[in-house]
């Protein structure tokens, strides 16, 4: 299992999301304090979340840049060094803890495509039975950008074939109903547990939602206020304008008063200076 955070509003140094707050992603990679769900059960917390990390963020360039690393993102003094030195106004993060897939630099979250960045906190059930299909199911042109191995992977590269770049929602619809299928005709209940967020650079998506009950968590700031109370003490912080954002799998601090839970078949749209919560219901393919 894995823990991400989204940021979208005024330009920022990571740093002050990721190592700033007073539970900040990085805290979160040494001990989350949400339970996970995991295919053999809910995992109590503390758990680490040790097994690679990744950033990505937007500047100035058309492809947005990204860093990413196999070893645990609380001992890489170069994540802390970019993170201090550049800016961004938009940006993805992700502490990763395998789940039977290798730890290694290309399964590390984001993962990019074009313009797009994706983070995903979660599993396909019984993946090992299920990934030669979802890998014919992406078919060989979207497949030439798959690096890695992991599930995540296959079901960002699904959403993209079944119209990301047209519909984000609709397309993230469609490849739930398409995995949700594709287990069920193999005996799997519950196929698939899924918080994911994705970016165009424009905007910031995030989709919580699972096949079963249990469903692993979300949070979303109010608005702008929120985002300056999590670092009280950074001037550049508490002169963010209204336009900002922060979406992250747990809270980054301990106040619950500034996160709003995103309910579970919920998908979030994020712009500068507002969001929409809209229902999240799989639809076929066919």
């Amino acid at each position: 299992m894995c823990r991400w955070v989204g940021y979208l509003g005024d330009p920022i140094r990571p740093e002050q999301i990721l190592y700033d707050s007073s539970h900040s992603l990085i805290e979160q990679s040494r001990h989350a304090v949400k339970g996970l769900v995991t295919e053999e059960g809910t995992v109590p917390a503390p758990f680490t979340n040790g097994d690679g990390f990744g950033l990505g963020w937007y500047g100035h360039r058309e492809q947005p840049g990204l860093y990413r690393n196999v070893m645990p993102a609380w001992g890489d003094p170069n994540l802390r060094d970019i993170a201090g030195q550049i800016e961004s106004r938009l940006f993805l993060a992700h502490v990763r803890a395998a789940t039977g897939t290798a730890v290694q630099q290309t399964n590390s979250h984001p993962f990019r495509f074009g313009r797009w960045l994706f983070v995903h906190n979660g599993f396909v059930a019984e993946y090992e039975h299920l990934r030669h299909d979802l890998i014919l199911a992406v078919g060989p042109q979207l497949f030439e950008n798959v690096q890695g191995t992991t599930d995540s992977e296959l079901l960002f590269h699904l959403a993209l074939k079944f119209g990301l770049e047209q519909d984000v929602i609709g397309a993230f619809e469609r490849m739930v109903s398409y995995v949700e299928e594709l287990g069920r005709s193999r005996g799997v209940a519950e196929p698939l547990q899924m918080t994911v967020g994705v970016s165009d650079g424009e905007r910031l998506y995030a989709v919580r939602y699972a096949s079963g009950p249990a469903v692993n968590s979300l949070y979303v700031t109010r608005d702008a206020r929120d985002v300056r109370a999590l670092c009280p003490q950074d001037e550049r912080v508490q002169q963010l304008s209204d336009e900002a954002h922060a979406i992250v799998s747990e809270p980054l601090d301990d106040l619950p008063e500034l996160w709003v839970e995103v309910p579970p078949a919920t998908a979030v749209i994020l712009e500068p200076g507002d969001s929409a919560h809209i229902p999240f219901t799989p639809r076929s393919v066919s």
